[in-house]
């Protein structure tokens, strides 16, 4: 049975990767979505509800980002945060209005009807503020259930039709209860299963990777960070040998780094590791270098000469593997270039 579903659309907030954590730390699985993402598409997906994530963006900009209008007759919940919620008023009838004072950081919120996304929420706690466009007017069908120092509809909702909406952040730390808020969201008002874990789905990536592989080859660059060794570790119990791990020493690394890796995962792990000793190639090439920059390029160029050369020594390998972090995501590309300042 495949797991509940939950779709985040992507508008290009820093904590959009937060808030599909926070939703599978209760038992969900989450997706992230371009902004732009069809509603026939999530339809398809059998999504559970949507969540639209907060942005850099003002409503009133000429390319500021919209979703389908059509995820609003798809018959199931939407929740929409900071942006999201400034979306929702403009796109449902309501009005949006730019704030005489940016609303940033701590914030009291005064909860006036519980409902079902405040339930068990205590009458007044504190949230997390970033926004400088505020709802003024609410769209048929709504009612505002809670109000901030500067705002009078810091959440709304529109129960009948599964709406709402929030200006501050539950998915942040600095917001009391925002665990709770978001839980409320996903299990009392989408109806999801709490059913996903992450061992559940190690359990379910294994497999899909050894029906994809076959009996084919994988190769793997493997740097002893979490990030590869996680990704060795889930394609290892998959296709076993059938996986080819490279380890690249640069010359810069701590000492016996090199051996502990080796050691580590040749011993305890029973990898099919190769290490490759290159550090006189990289060091030949930064000699005299000081820009940081220029370092950093020139390491990047010198370990993919290495890999590929490494590669074309193995004949025909099937597939490369690449283990990513949150973080590094975060950091690097936007998702699906999304509208990230």
């Amino acid at each position: 049975m495949m797991p509940d579903c939950i779709a985040v659309l992507d508008f290009g907030s820093q904590y959009t990767q937060v808030i599909a954590r926070r939703v599978r730390e209760c038992g969900v699985y989450s997706r992230i979505f371009s902004y732009s993402t069809r509603a026939d598409e999530l339809r398809q997906k059998g999504i559970r509800g949507i969540i639209l994530s907060g942005g850099p963006a003002s409503v009133f900009s000429s390319r500021a980002p919209m979703p389908d209008r059509d995820i609003f007759a798809l018959g199931i919940p939407v929740l929409g945060i900071c942006y999201g919620l400034q979306l929702i008023g403009k796109m449902l009838g309501g009005a949006v209005a730019r704030s005489d004072q940016r609303e940033y950081g701590r914030g009291v919120l005064k909860i006036q009807k519980k409902g079902r996304l405040f339930r068990s929420i205590e009458r007044q706690i504190q949230v997390w503020n970033s926004h400088g466009d505020k709802l003024t007017v609410i769209p048929p069908g709504f009612s505002a259930i809670a109000r901030t120092e500067n705002s009078n509809f810091a959440a709304i909702e529109d129960n009948e039709r599964g709406f709402y909406g929030l200006q501050f952040h539950p998915e942040v730390f600095h917001t009391e209860r925002g665990s709770d808020i978001i839980r409320n969201f996903i299990s009392t008002i989408c109806g999801c299963r709490n059913d996903w874990s992450m061992g559940g789905f190690a359990e379910s990536a294994i497999e899909n990777i050894r029906t994809e592989v076959g009996d084919r080859r994988v190769i793997l660059g493997l740097s002893g960070g979490v990030d590869s060794s996680v990704a060795a570790a889930l394609i290892h119990r998959a296709i076993n040998r059938q996986l080819i791990c490279i380890f690249v020493d640069n010359g810069l690394l701590r000492m016996n780094e090199r051996e502990v890796v080796a050691r580590t995962y040749r011993k305890h792990f029973d990898l099919n590791l190769r290490v490759v000793r290159a550090g006189g190639l990289f060091l030949t090439r930064l000699r005299g270098v000081t820009d940081p920059e220029r370092k950093r390029k020139i390491i990047g160029k010198a370990f993919v000469d290495v890999f590929e050369r490494e590669v074309k020594k193995l004949g025909k390998v099937d597939f490369l593997a690449q283990g990513t972090l949150y973080p590094d995501v975060i950091e690097s590309v936007p998702i699906g270039g999304n509208p990230a300042a």
